[in-house]
């Protein structure tokens, strides 16, 4: 027994010993912030964490990302493309192919998922974006961070958020942050990753963590407290043109560039800021400051958690990757209570494409494009035990792309990335693992591609294959571009008449490539007009619940609208309406689904219902902003039997904002009646 127990022992200790020779990892994912913005890529934004991770680790000169928040997201976390992740596109919208769903499939595995398998405990913390918004509207929770892998969440699930009075979800559960002028969503991240930190190292420490911090700042809206606003506010009254000049300067300096590279120019449609009045000059140094000031406070949350680390002893032997999700962010976002430019909860602003410019130093192009200034981030790496170290504060050599993160995560932890997982087959791994790069070797990297909104690109070695798509045209191949990225890293000098053969080669490398990942038809229909077409989907079996319904529940203690998930018609889920006590009045229940008509169009909507007794209730499609205008307008009359209701319209006489609208107002005390199998098409 005593040899036995000593066997044991010394089992558990080897166990052990292994833990902790593996590496927690850390992966940080800035939102939206260009390739120049911090100190070690050039910036003059006051970045003195991320600043001495680099020197203290090792940069990239030339890594990508997807072009986009979701698509980079989606092959961050699963090592793939992001079609082969079902994130073609964006989490907006269901576009009708398994590779343009706009959720995370089933044929891909998180890092998360993959290191638990090995005994890493997992973590995240900040935007998730991975979620089809229409279920995550609906609080369908199948897809969400605890569900693909990770022990503890914190953040948000959707997009974009008030950096000041968030919705913010804790694991699985959704709810309004603190409204008392003290929050900020930013701090909020820093923190609660410090919480997870400590926690694990208290209760944990013989298991290695993995967490996944992905910021939501600098992406818009403009939000910072007054304080670290005013830090940058005269920095930023120099202008554009000044800035990128001083940006460009400082990366050939620190040896990001070569001495021989060309910036590229002022964008076209940038006005030259001596041509702005005091007052313009005023409003966007303003729009700037306030940017710098999100990266300023996300640097300072990064210094938080690195002291974590030293604090419990584990920063020697933690892997932290830094890099952002997209290019800077060119687009013209204004709403909000307010239009000032102060960074107010009131306020909903972007820094426009004017400051964007200079994010993207020296690059052209920006967010959704797979020029430079669209998928080149910044890639910091610091590891002591892992780096050698007389590669501190040096670049890697060669290149990378994002599928590679994962490879090395598999790498490093001694993890086996699975074939099939669930029951699922999986897509085979894209990435090549990076951890030559941490002894100054090449990792070999071969070809790499790229698709976003018809936007494309191929890298193979030193050559760059590229080509944008202008929004509602076809590709176009005469657009396509080739550079050479070893003495023309900001793709000034276009080389395809030199070398038409090559051109044609790769972009049939690229053809072979959209074919095998399913990125055909290519779609370059605006963000609204994808929005409204899948609109015309309806969610009328409630599978994502009211994800993309508007629900007037008026009084509850008159009655209520809730999913059913009895299976009472024809699915799992239904619409239950319910009227408790009408009081004399009449219940002010509806449900409405909008959408857009043109001039001319007809619809035909079909639905089924079950009552508990006969029950009156109106179905129109109406116009939103103009309800009198009915192009259906019908009783229906519910019956404890299963009802097949089918009614069309008549041509909408002008095109706008219509909706499918239930109303129950007919209904009496104790009625109740089941709707499901809702559904909106076309008519002839």
């Amino acid at each position: 027994m005593k040899r036995l127990f000593s066997i044991l022992i010394f089992l558990t200790f080897i166990a052990t010993t292994r833990a902790q020779n593996r590496p927690n990892i850390i992966l940080i994912l800035a939102d939206d912030m260009g390739y120049s913005d911090i100190g070690s890529y050039g910036g003059e934004v006051q970045t003195p964490n991320l600043d001495k991770l680099a020197k203290e680790g090792i940069r990239y000169r030339q890594f990508y990302n997807m072009a986009r928040c979701c698509p980079t997201r989606a092959s961050l976390m699963t090592g793939l493309y992001p079609h082969q992740a079902g994130m073609g596109w964006m989490a907006a919208a269901d576009l009708g192919t398994p590779s343009y769903q706009g959720n995370l499939n089933k044929e891909c595995v998180t890092i998360a998922e993959v290191l638990k398998t090995t005994g890493y405990s997992t973590y995240m913390t900040g935007k998730w974006h991975l979620t089809n918004e229409r279920k995550i509207e609906g609080e369908v929770i199948d897809n969400w961070p605890r569900q693909r892998g990770f022990d503890r969440f914190f953040g948000i699930i959707p997009g974009a958020a008030n950096y000041f009075t968030p919705f913010v979800y804790s694991d699985n559960k959704r709810y309004k942050a603190s409204d008392d002028g003290n929050y900020y969503l930013t701090d909020a991240i820093s923190d609660t990753s410090v919480k997870f930190i400590n926690d694990h190292f208290t209760k944990n420490n013989s298991n290695p963590l993995f967490m996944y911090v992905a910021y939501n700042a600098p992406h818009w809206p403009l939000h910072a407290p007054k304080k670290a606003i005013e830090k940058y506010k005269q920095q930023y009254l120099k202008g554009w043109d000044v800035m990128r000049e001083q940006r460009f300067a400082k990366q050939k300096q620190i040896g990001l560039l070569p001495a021989n590279a060309v910036m590229s120019p002022r964008d076209e449609t940038v006005e030259a800021w001596d041509n702005l009045n005091p007052a313009q000059k005023e409003e966007m140094a303003s729009r700037m400051a306030i940017y710098a000031a999100q990266i300023d406070i996300m640097d300072e949350g990064i210094g938080r958690i690195v002291n974590a680390l030293r604090k419990n002893k584990q920063l020697d032997n933690t892997l932290i990757f830094f890099l952002s999700d997209n290019g800077a962010c060119a687009e013209f976002i204004t709403s909000g209570k307010s239009k000032a430019v102060d960074g107010t909860a009131d306020t909903w602003e972007s820094y426009r494409i004017n400051w964007a410019n200079v994010s993207s130093t020296p690059f052209r192009k920006y967010k959704h494009y797979t020029h430079e200034g669209g998928v080149a981030t910044p890639l910091i790496v610091h590891w002591p035990d892992g780096i050698k170290k007389n590669l501190d504060n040096s670049y890697a050599v060669g290149y990378g792309h994002l599928p590679d993160i994962m490879a090395t995560c598999i790498d490093v932890a001694k993890a086996k990335y699975p074939s099939t997982f669930k029951n699922n087959k999986i897509h085979a791994l894209e990435g090549t693992t990076l951890v030559p790069n941490f002894s100054g070797q090449s990792n070999h990297k071969g070809k790499m591609f790229w698709e976003h909104e018809a936007n494309i690109a191929v890298r193979d070695g030193k050559w760059k294959l590229v080509a944008s798509t202008k929004e509602d045209a076809k590709f176009d191949k005469a657009n396509l571009e080739l550079y050479d990225m070893d003495t023309d890293p900001t793709e000034m000098s276009n080389l395809k008449n030199k070398y038409p053969q090559r051109v044609e080669n790769m972009y049939n490398d690229w053809l072979k490539f959209a074919n095998r990942i399913d990125a055909f038809p290519l779609d370059t229909r605006e963000y609204n007009a994808r929005m409204q077409y899948y609109r015309r989907n309806i969610n009328g079996e409630f599978d994502d619940n009211f994800g993309g319904w508007n629900i007037r529940p008026g009084n509850s203690k008159v009655g209520i609208i809730e999913i059913d998930k009895g299976g009472r018609i024809s699915g799992k889920n239904s619409a239950l309406v319910e009227i408790k006590n009408k009081n004399g009045k009449p219940a002010d229940l509806a449900m409405f689904w909008p959408f857009r008509i043109n001039s001319g169009e007809k619809f035909s909507i079909a639905l089924k219902t079950k009552a508990n007794k006969p029950v009156n209730f109106y179905v129109r499609l109406e116009k939103t902003d103009e309800p009198s205008i009915k192009l259906i307008d019908e009783l229906i009359k519910a019956s404890n039997e299963t009802g097949n209701h089918n009614f069309v319209s008549k041509p909408a006489g002008e095109g706008g904002m219509y909706r499918v609208a239930l109303y129950y107002g007919a209904m009496n005390a104790g009625d109740k009646v089941w709707v499901d199998d809702v559904r909106l098409a076309p008519s002839n």
